[in-house]
Order: C-alpha cells, then structure tokens, then sequence
C-alpha cells in the first residue's frame, strides 16, 4: 500500500486532496474500488468514474476532482508518462522469491560460471560453462544460458528464456518468456547458381537452373545486446555469420519480432509485433517499425524513420523518412494511392458510361 503523497512524489506529480489516503492498484475508472487508483486521464475517462467507487485518481491538469466526487487526485501532465512511474511502483511481480533468494536446489549451475552478488536463479535454470551473470540479476525457471555468455546487472529473464553461447547483454536487461537470443542464422547456398539468385537478378525470370540441395553455412558470430532493452515474448535473435548481430541500447522489441544473422539494430529503438527483420540490414537510431513491418535483407533504415504498420520496406529508407505500404512508399504518396484506389470503382463507372455514349 502507497499513500497518495508517496505515488505523486515517486512520479514527480502534483496531488490535492487528502494525500494520507493509501492506494493497492492501479484500476481503470470503471473498475476502481475504494483503495484503487483510478486511471482517468482524459475527460472521456472520467466520465466511467461514476460506474466505480474509486476515491482517488490519476487525472489530466486543469480537471475538476471535487465534482467528479473524488477525495483527492494526481495530476499528471503527460499521462503515459505518469502511468509508466505509477505502474513500476504498484506491480506486483513475477512471485520469483516464492522459490527463495539464491540458487534454487533443482537448478544446474556449471562450476566455471560466475554468478554475481545477489543472483537469483530458478527451478531447472541451466547456467552453462563460462557464463558469467551479474550483480542483482533474476534468472527464472526453465531458462538456460548458454557457454561463456554475459549478462550485465539487474537483468530480469521470465520464465523459458534462452541465451545462446557467447552472447554478450548489458545492464538492466528484462526478456518475457519464450525469449530466444542467439540461435544460429538462417543461411544456406547451393553448389551451382540457384532459381532464386536468379530470379533476384531478373525480378521475374529464375531461368534454367536445376534442383539442388541446400548446403549450411555455420553462424560463427554471436549477438551483442546493450544497456536496458526489452524483448518480448517469443522474440527470436539470430548469431552473425561472421560479425556479431547488435541490439543497440535502450531499444525495444515486441512479442513475436525477429532480427535476422550480422543485422544491427542503433539505440532506442522500437520493434513492435510481428515484425521480422532479414539478414545484415542497417538499422539507425529512435527508429519505429510498426507491428508486422518487413523488411528485406542487406537495407538501410536511417535515424528516426518509422514504418506503419504491415509496412514492407524493399528499398533503403533515410532518416526521418515515414513510410507505408507494400512495396513502402512515403506515407503521404501511400495515402494518396489509397484514395485513388478506393475511386477505381466510380472511375469504372465513369468509363463505361463516356463508352455507352461514345458508341450512341
């Protein structure tokens, strides 16, 4: 329990009412019992307020709480912002310490690894030769870290998650469950020249090339992951082939996101769902991709672009650029292709009507 004077400092807010009132959860407002923060930051919000009992509330600057009926508020001037202060300091957590500070007995720990100080390791976690895991970091059940990776400090690995061998992730680094971070890339040749290199040469035509079987080529680099990224659930990060497959710091990766062999991706960026990046693609910094972007192999993105989402990007992108659609275009020559798609069908109308009349 948190008073409302200790959530609006935590988040550097400014609060009115009865301050001394203690707040269990965050709620939205229709749901809001009496010890809940009710999420109210916008007037369409608050106008569910009545349906709940809250008596306290996140609110928008300038809004009237008395005649809302609230007993006190925080204000929040930038309300996702306040959300992601309010959300930190009233989540409850996985229940890791359910299984006891320390290595869990059922957990396999290899003798030549180094665990930090204040390491926590779960049930039938695999920690494997070499691997070295830093100061306040939560291991949960079922994970595995491969032979001579590292993991910085105050990392947070949910259940299920793997790290292959030689991984190298900073600080602060949180992976959902079903994470997968260097597992060997997707490469293969074929003795002779093959269909697809040639229909890549011609966009059409893959000529007279015969059946052949796909020959491995082994993924020798490894993946480096900087300071405080997030990956979501299922997130898949392939090894290098020869260089190392890079998430830069800060960046975040939704569920479902994969980065393909020798790709880099630059700092804060954001990756969202279903997104799959191909092989040695160039990623800048504070980029977006949108939820199911693709984009081909061996591209530029530049810094600060942004893909819609279901964006397939074919062609390099430079920085700033927004971009839509299948092949991407800038946004606004995709919106403008839209709405001309969507007058085909009058134009068609049009055009049959100028012929009837012409044949008259």
């Amino acid at each position: 329990m948190f008073t409302v004077q200790q959530i609006a400092a935590a988040i550097d807010a400014v609060a009115e009412g009865d301050l001394s009132l203690e707040i269990a959860r965050a709620a939205e407002p229709q749901d809001a019992g009496v010890t809940d923060l009710a999420m109210a930051m916008s007037p369409k919000y608050a106008e569910q307020l009545s349906a709940g009992s809250a008596q306290v509330a996140l609110v928008w600057e300038g809004a009237d709480w008395q005649a809302m009926g609230l007993k006190a508020a925080i204000f929040a001037p930038r309300p996702r912002l306040a959300m992601g202060g309010v959300t930190q300091m009233l989540d409850p957590g996985q229940g890791f310490e359910d299984f006891g500070a320390g290595i869990h007995p059922s957990a396999v720990v290899h003798p030549e690894a180094q665990i930090g100080a204040d390491v926590t390791i779960g049930p039938m976690a695999v920690v494997a030769r070499g691997a070295q895991i830093g100061a306040g970091s939560v291991i949960g059940p079922q994970c595995y870290i491969g032979a001579d990776a590292i993991i910085g400090e105050q990392a947070m690995l949910r259940e299920a998650v793997s790290i292959g061998a030689r991984a190298t992730i900073g600080d602060r680094f949180r992976a959902q469950p079903g994470a997968r971070v260097a597992g060997d890339g997707f490469s293969y040749v074929t003795p002779e020249v093959s269909g697809v290199e040639n229909a890549r040469k011609t966009l059409g035509d893959q000529g007279d090339s015969k059946a052949q079987s796909w020959l491995r080529i082994h993924s020798l680099g490894a993946v480096e992951i900087g300071d405080d990224v997030e990956l979501g659930m299922n997130v898949t990060i392939d090894n290098g082939t020869i260089r190392n497959t890079v998430i830069g710091a800060g960046s975040k990766l939704d569920n479902l996101v994969h980065v393909g062999h020798n790709t880099r991706v630059g700092r804060d960026c954001l990756l969202c769902g279903q997104t799959g990046i191909s092989g040695s693609v160039e990623i800048g910094n504070n980029v977006v991709l949108g939820g199911q972007t693709g984009v081909a192999d061996n591209l530029f993105i530049g810094d600060g672009a942004i893909a819609g989402g279901g964006t397939k990007i074919l062609s390099n992108v430079p920085a700033g650029r927004v971009m839509m659609g299948y092949p991407a275009v800038k946004m606004e020559t995709h919106t403008e292709m839209y709405k001309a798609q969507r007058r085909l069908g009058r134009l068609m109308r049009d055009i049959d009507a100028l012929k009837k009349a012409v044949f008259k």
